[in-house]
This record gives structure tokens, sequence and C-alpha cells, in this order.
């Protein structure tokens, strides 16, 4: 049978479907994203989106370039992602900080994976492509690239003549000096060595820091100390193999980088004055933390 108030009011059960159905889409809506904005929106003013895109200015119509300058801009970002924190894992090293050094380097790699990765990008520009808008970015070249030069101060690759380029840009110069007269990364893990009782020379410990670094003998020894102890509990251990991991990325880099050149221009002069890819070779073969590459013919 029907309630008295069903007799008495036949649609009370649709409106009370229809009031149902409106606290339904209330709560609906309180779960959904906010769609009206009176300007930009949060996330574009957050993160600078519209400046982000505005960046990309190709100079011909070849639809390579676009591609060639994003990945540009690509790399450039995440060589200050990855600077941040190998100067992160730096300072810990400095601080005696093992775990929050092997923490930062891990990090680095996950981003150093990504730079690398973003080769992919141009993996498929062809050379007449290329030789489309070539002629368009003039002596610009990546070895003109500040963000790049500061890895490679990290990483003990110093050279104040590389400070030049950038002149008349203060700040960057200002920034690419301080790096080249502080202890880079391995540097700093030679020092933490020392502290350690390792038998790592004074003339690693304090030296002047502007000179690029030269493998020695005795720091190859006192890492092969290190890996003479492999149990999990070893610190040690733990960060040499952690440098090791920045470092075969650093490589991988710097082949995946010989390899777009030699695709795309062969062995043609650079667009920076360099010889190209015969500079890049060399590059490729000069190994990142030397005695932990080494250590290995003898271990």
């Amino acid at each position: 049978m029907l309630s008295t108030t069903a007799q008495q009011c036949p649609y009370a059960g649709e409106a009370g479907g229809v009031e149902a159905a409106g606290t339904q889409r209330a709560e609906a809506d309180q779960d959904s994203p906010t769609l009206s904005f009176d300007r930009n929106t949060p996330y574009v003013d957050y993160t600078g989106i519209d400046t982000l895109l505005d960046l990309q200015r190709p100079r011909t119509d070849e639809p390579a370039e676009s591609a060639f300058i994003i990945t540009t801009q690509i790399m450039e970002l995440l060589f200050v992602l990855v600077r941040e924190r190998w100067e992160a894992a730096r300072e810990a090293l400095e601080a005696d900080d093992v775990p929050g050094a092997l923490a930062w380097l891990r990090r680095a790699c996950n981003a150093q994976d990504v730079l690398n990765d973003s080769w992919a990008l141009l993996a498929d520009m062809t050379p007449t492509e290329f030789n489309r808008f070539r002629d368009s970015f003039g002596e610009a070249s990546g070895f003109q690239s500040y963000g790049y030069r500061e890895l490679e101060f990290l990483l003990g690759n110093k050279s104040a003549a590389m400070i030049r380029p950038h002149k008349g840009m203060t700040d960057v110069a200002r920034r690419l000096r301080d790096l080249l007269e502080r202890p880079g990364l391995y540097d700093a893990a030679l020092r933490l060595l020392h502290r350690r009782g390792l038998s790592v020379p004074a003339d690693r410990v304090e030296r002047d820091w502007t000179l690029p670094y030269e493998p020695s003998p005795e720091v190859e020894a006192a890492w092969s100390a290190v890996y003479a102890d492999d149990r999990p509990g070893n610190d040690l251990f733990l960060l040499a193999e952690a440098l090791l991991d920045v470092a075969e990325r650093v490589t991988r880099w710097r082949h995946h980088h010989l390899l777009a050149v030699k695709r795309t221009m062969g062995a043609k002069r650079g667009s920076g004055g360099s010889s190209g890819l015969n500079w890049l070779a060399r590059h490729v073969e000069q190994d990142v933390f030397p005695e932990l590459w080494s250590l290995r013919s003898t271990i």
C-alpha cells in the first residue's frame, strides 16, 4: 500500500528523486576542478607556461628546426636540475653526510637519465633537414652553453679559458668563476676519504682548484682499499659506486652527442669553430672520476 504521504502527494516520489539528484550533482561539483578564472590560470602563472612557449622562435620554415630548439631548451633545463643535485651532493660530502650525498647522487642520476633520453628527440633528423636551418643559427654552438660548462667544472674539468665566452654576462661569469675556484664533486669525495683515514695524498686534499683534475696512483690505491670491503654497510663503497653511476651517465651523454653530430653533419666543422666530430670523439674518451675506472683493471 501507498503511504499516507504518497496518497496525499502522488509526485512525492519524483520530488524526492529530483532532490536526491540535485544533492548528488552538488556533491559531484565539489569534487570537480575549478573551471572559471578572471585571468591566467594559476598553473600558467606558477610555471610561466606563456613565457616558456614563447621561447620557441624558429628562424626558418623547416619543421626540424622547432624540434632542435625545443630539445636544446629541455636539455638546458635539465642541466640546471643536475647541477643543483651535484652541488647538494658535494656539500653533503663536505659535511661528512654520506647518506645525504648518496640520496642526492641518486636523484641526479634520475635527471641524467632523462637528459640522456632527450637525444632521442633528434634521432630521426636527417642531414638534409639539418642543412635547411643550420645557417640560421650562425656561430651558435652547444660549446657555448654555460649550463653545461657548470657541470664540467663540477666534474673536475676545469679551465679558466672556458669562462671567456661569457665575460659579457656578468652573473654567469661570476657563477663559473665560483665553481672554478671551489672543490668539485670528486674533490669533495677525496677529501672525505682523507678524513676517514685513507691514503689520499695531501695535494688532492688542498690544491689549486682552478686546475683540471689529474689521475693519481695513490688515489686509485685509496679507492682500491674501499673496494676491498664491499659489504652493504660500507658507506664509502656505496659512495664509490654512486659516483661511478654518475660518471657512466656523463659518458653516455657525450657518446649520444657524438652520434647525433655524426648522423646529422658528419665531420663538417662545428658552428662554434671547433673540429666538431673529432673534438667530441676526444671528449668521449676522457674518463670522469678516472681512478674509479682504472682500479677495475687491478682488483
